[in-house]
């Protein structure tokens, strides 16, 4: 038998052998918008119906001329009456797509590790406020304070409170379900930024806001699981005129759908969000995810904490990255809008940039070396000795797979971090993943975690 580091042996016993659980005047749109369509959708999808969100979005674009895709994604994704976020569950087996908390709770419980490791490196202040943003089902939040549970003697001194961002009312009954058993309270204050509260079923209590800046200002933890990829995104292409922005406008050979289009001249996105040394020849920048990152970092760098931030992504390499999923598969993101989830890559040289030095960074690392230095091999195997189940094993090592094959999420994941300079010992070197050997204080996951 594989003798466990002494280290990794004590987090698998941190976090026991438990694994249950688990409107406008019409008007004609000019031709030169006409000539340029191109991507109108596939053939096989043509019949497809006509959804309510589709009309809301093509009388927009006779009133007042083809919009961003950045526009299209906002109104697809969070529109108050036809938003596909808005009002069903699209997580899990049944629905559009799945995350990594709901394929195993291991996932969940070693991120949990991760914020006791910075909380414990941060000089275990007296209040922790974990941030969730966009928390899903709230399976992540949930395997994360069983985790608080198992380490209750160590943080039975810390006032915990729990502050999640979700603006869908349908993802936030099942987060309070999940979290608390239904036991929620509305919040009738209209001048409270908090819509709902209630307390976890270990005490804990737990706040629902609508945005960031919503959250009350102290030492906080964030977390980010597929988040950024949901924010609405500005789509460039270089042509011999220069760079000109994509929109979305009607299809004029198929007046019940859309397609995209090239702005005749330039935009002002074009000009703010295009830098002059760029050599790629289509570009996606999500100025949402740069206004968020600032204002993580503006609150780490004040009040300390640490952001996680976890989805698929690049480094400022990738062009073309906008797509769609149904049904676990690919799908036209012009297609039945609002029945089908849109997501873009994550540029971490861009939030990176975005930080503009208030916090040091780590990262983007991938999925599957963040999981091995934060002791997943460790923690699989507690699970398979602590049950004789031959479905549970089955289980486990598939779900391990998922999580760690290249192939599969191990790659295609990748984890990044904010964190206060102070952090990190040489705080007047920018820090990154290629050079983490420099840390005084190893970060849990971009190295190897240590427990004393």
């Amino acid at each position: 038998m594989t003798r466990l580091p002494v280290g990794r042996s004590l987090l698998a016993v941190a976090l026991g052998v438990s694994w249950q659980h688990r409107l406008l005047r019409h008007h004609v749109v000019p031709a030169a918008w006409r000539r340029q369509c191109f991507g109108a959708g596939s053939k096989a999808e043509d019949s497809s119906p006509v959804t309510p969100l589709l009309k809301h979005l093509m009388f927009k674009i006779k009133s007042t001329g083809p919009i961003t895709v950045a526009e299209y994604m906002r109104e697809v994704l969070t529109n108050p009456v036809r938003g596909y976020y808005m009002h069903h569950d699209m997580l899990g087996e049944k629905g559009d797509f799945v995350t990594s908390p709901e394929i195993s709770q291991i996932f969940g419980e070693l991120i949990g590790i991760w914020y006791v490791s910075e909380w414990m490196a941060t000089g275990k202040p007296k209040t922790l406020q974990l941030v969730e943003l966009g928390p899903g089902r709230g399976t992540l939040t949930d395997d994360i304070l069983r985790v608080f549970n198992q380490l209750g003697s160590l943080l039975n001194k810390c006032d915990i409170s729990i502050h999640l961002v979700e603006v869908s009312p349908k993802l936030s009954e099942i987060q309070a379900l999940t979290l608390t058993g239904g036991k929620i309270q509305s919040e009738l204050d209209v001048t409270s930024p908090v819509y709902m509260k209630g307390i976890s079923k270990a005490g804990i209590p737990i706040f629902w806001y609508r945005e960031l800046q919503d959250v009350p200002q102290g030492t906080s933890f964030y977390l980010a699981h597929e988040f950024f990829d949901a924010l609405p995104i500005h789509k460039f292409q270089r042509t011999e005129q220069g760079w000109r922005e994509v929109l979305i406008d009607i299809n004029p050979k198929a007046p019940d759908q859309l397609c995209f289009v090239l702005a005749p001249s330039a935009t002002p996105a074009t000009e703010y969000f295009i830098q002059g040394k760029e050599a790629r020849d289509h570009v996606e920048v999500c100025p949402d995810a740069g206004i968020l990152i600032q204002r993580l970092a503006c609150r780490i760098q004040e009040d300390g904490g640490a952001a996680l931030i976890a989805d698929y992504g690049h480094n400022g390499n990738k062009t073309d990255t906008f797509r769609s999923f149904r049904s676990h598969k690919l799908h036209d993101v012009l297609i039945a809008p609002g029945t089908a989830d849109l997501t873009a890559d994550v540029d971490f040289s861009y939030l990176q940039t975005m930080t503009q030095g208030r916090v040091a960074t780590l990262g983007p690392l991938k999925q599957q070396e963040f999981l091995k230095n934060m002791g997943i091999d460790v923690r699989l195997q507690v699970l398979l000795q602590n049950s004789s189940d031959t479905a549970m094993h089955k289980h486990l090592l598939q779900s391990y797979d998922m999580l760690m094959n290249p192939k599969k999420m191990g790659d295609r994941f990748n984890f990044f971090a904010l964190l206060p300079h102070q952090r990190l010992a040489r705080s007047d070197q920018k820090v990154n993943l290629q050079h983490t050997k420099s840390l005084s204080a190893p970060v849990a996951g971009f190295g190897e975690l240590v427990w004393k």
